[in-house]
C-alpha cells in the first residue's frame, strides 16, 4: 500500500495515516507493507515498525527493473465509478486496448503535438485522473501538471488562470462545476485576467452537463472555444466530443456534448427499443461492440457487469444517459436515465429544468430532483446555490425563475418551488448525487455514496429543508 502523510483542502489538513489505519482495520486483506511518502519539511509519520517503509530511504536504495511483458487484455487498474445511482462498482481496464485508445486521442480528439503543456484539472483517483493527467499525455509525449488545490480557495478563484498562464499551458480538461465555483466568486473574473492565457487554444469540459450561461461565461473569460464532451468511467475516453485533430468545428452548436467518436456507433431509443426522432428525448446507447479501452468487466462480479450495461437493451451498451440526437448528428445529455422525472405523465429531463434555472442572473448552481406529488405524480424542485453578493428577496428570485422554466419549457413543467442552499453535494468528478437528494427531499431514507466529497451538506441540506417546510406548515 502507498500513502503519503496528509493532503490539503483549503484550510485544513486531510491526515492520512488514521485513514489507513482504520481501512487496515476493516479490511480482509492486509497488506505486506505500507510505504508512506513524508511531505518535505512537515514532521515524520509513520505505521508500525514492522509494517512502515519510509519513501525517501526506499528510492535511495532502489534498483532498476526491466519492463515485465503483459498479454494486451491484463488488468491494468480497478477503478470505482462515482456512485451516484447507488453503489459503488469497480472498473476492470485493459492495458493494450487503453494505451492504443489513449494515445491516439491526444492528437485526434484534443489536437495536440508531442512536446505540448497539457492541464486534466481533475481528481487522479478519478477516470479522467487516470486516463488524462497520468497515462494518455506520457504517451503521447506531452508535459502534463499535476496541480494540488482546488478552483477556489488555494488561495483564490485565479488559481486556474494562473497555472495555465506559468506552465503556458496548450489545453485544459475540467468540470463544470469548477468553473462554476470560479464564476460564484469572482463573477467578473477580476482575479483571473491577472494571468495573461498567450498559449491557451482550447478548454474542455466533461463530468456533468455544462449549462449554456457556464459555458458562455468560459468562452468569454478564458478566451479560447470551450468543449463540451461526454465520456464515462465504463468508456475510459470520450464516447462523443469535438474532435478537434480530425478538423471538427471549434465553434460547435450551444449545449450539445459532440459527436460520436470513431468507434462508438451511437443512438437514441426509447424503452421498447425504437430509434427516436431527432431532438426526442429517449434512452443514449451505443451498438456493440465497443471500441477498445472500454471496460473489461467489474471487479469480481462479471454477472453484474452483463446485467447492468448489457441486459436491458439487448445488442447495446446502456449508457445509462438521457438525452437526444439533432439532425446533424450531435448528442444532448440532458441527465441519468434515473433523473428524467414524470410529471403528470410528462417526462422531463433535469438537466433541462436545471439549465432554464441557471439562466436567472443571481443562481451559481442548481439541482433539480422530483419532489413526490399526490396529484401529478412529481412536481420539480430545485435545490439552488447564488452567487456571493447577491442580496436580492428570495421570493423575487423563485418568481423570476419560474418565468424563466415556463418560458423555456413550458407550464407543464409545474415549477414552483425552490430551495436556497449553501453548497450542493457532488463527488470529487463533479457529479451531483440527485437520486440520493430527491429521496432526501422527500424524507425517505438515503444512503451517501463513498465517493462524495463532503458527506456533511447532506445533513445542512436536510436541516435547511426541515427549518422551510415547517415555516410552509405554520
Amino acid at each position: 500500500m502507498v500513502t503519503a502523510s496528509f493532503g490539503i483542502e483549503p484550510g485544513r489538513r486531510v491526515e492520512y495515516i488514521p485513514l489507513v489505519e482504520k481501512a487496515l482495520e476493516l479490511s480482509s486483506h492486509k497488506p505486506s507493507k505500507v510505504l508512506i511518502y513524508n511531505r518535505p519539511n512537515m514532521e515524520k509519520v509513520s505505521l508500525h515498525p514492522e509494517l512502515s517503509l519510509d519513501w525517501e530511504e526506499e528510492m535511495a536504495n532502489a534498483q532498476p527493473h526491466d519492463c515485465v511483458p503483459v498479454p494486451s487484455d491484463h488488468p491494468l487498474y480497478v477503478l470505482y465509478t462515482s456512485g451516484t445511482t447507488g453503489t459503488p462498482k469497480g472498473v476492470v481496464r485493459d492495458t493494450g486496448g487503453y494505451a492504443v485508445v489513449l494515445k491516439w486521442t491526444m492528437s485526434n480528439i484534443y489536437g495536440l503535438s508531442p512536446g505540448d503543456v497539457w492541464w486534466a484539472a481533475s481528481d487522479l483517483g478519478w477516470v479522467v485522473g487516470h486516463s488524462y493527467i497520468c497515462y494518455a499525455p506520457l504517451l503521447h509525449g506531452n508535459s502534463t501538471i499535476l496541480y494540488e488545490g482546488k478552483p477556489v480557495g488555494t488561495p483564490d478563484p485565479g488559481a486556474y488562470f494562473r497555472v495555465l498562464s506559468e506552465h503556458g499551458a496548450s489545453s485544459m480538461f475540467t468540470a463544470p462545476t469548477a468553473i462554476r465555483a470560479i464564476r460564484q466568486q469572482d463573477p467578473s473574473a477580476a482575479v483571473g485576467k491577472k494571468y495573461p492565457l498567450h498559449r491557451l487554444r482550447t478548454l474542455f469540459v466533461a463530468g456533468e452537463r455544462c449549462d449554456l450561461d457556464t459555458l458562455e461565461w468560459a468562452k468569454k473569460n478564458f478566451g479560447v472555444p470551450v468543449l463540451d464532451h461526454w465520456w464515462q468511467t465504463e468508456t475510459g475516453s470520450a464516447i462523443s466530443c469535438t474532435c478537434v485533430g480530425l478538423g471538427n468545428s471549434l465553434w460547435p452548436p450551444a449545449g450539445q456534448a459532440g459527436k460520436p467518436v470513431p468507434g462508438y456507433n451511437v443512438t437514441v431509443i426509447d424503452d421498447n427499443m425504437n430509434e427516436v426522432s431527432p431532438k426526442t428525448l429517449g434512452n443514449i446507447v451505443v451498438r456493440l461492440p465497443l471500441p477498445p479501452g472500454a471496460a473489461l468487466s467489474l471487479w469480481q462480479n462479471r454477472d453484474l457487469f452483463r446485467k447492468l450495461y448489457f441486459t436491458k437493451f439487448p445488442g447495446y451498451y446502456d449508457t445509462m444517459d438521457a438525452g437526444f440526437m439533432d439532425e446533424e448528428g450531435f448528442i444532448y445529455i440532458m441527465s441519468r436515465s434515473d433523473d428524467v422525472i414524470n410529471v403528470a405523465g410528462h417526462r422531463l429531463s433535469t438537466g433541462a429544468l436545471e439549465e432554464a434555472v441557471m439562466q436567472h442572473p443571481a443562481v451559481s448552481d442548481c439541482a433539480v430532483v422530483g419532489l413526490e406529488d399526490p396529484v401529478k405524480g412529481h412536481v420539480p424542485l430545485a435545490l439552488c446555490v447564488l452567487k456571493n453578493g447577491v442580496e436580492r428577496k428570495e421570493e423575487d428570485i423563485v418568481k423570476e425563475a419560474v418565468k424563466l422554466v415556463r418560458e423555456a419549457i413550458g407550464p407543464v413543467a409545474a415549477f414552483r418551488r425552490m430551495f436556497f442552499v449553501q453548497v450542493l453535494p457532488k463527488t470529487r468528478s463533479g457529479k451531483i448525487p440527485r437520486s440520493t437528494l430527491a429521496n432526501l427531499v422527500n424524507g425517505k431514507p438515503y444512503k451517501i455514496s463513498p465517493t462524495i466529497e463532503d458527506p456533511a451538506v447532506f445533513q445542512d441540506i436536510e436541516r435547511q429543508i426541515g427549518k422551510t417546510l415547517r415555516a410552509h406548515t405554520d
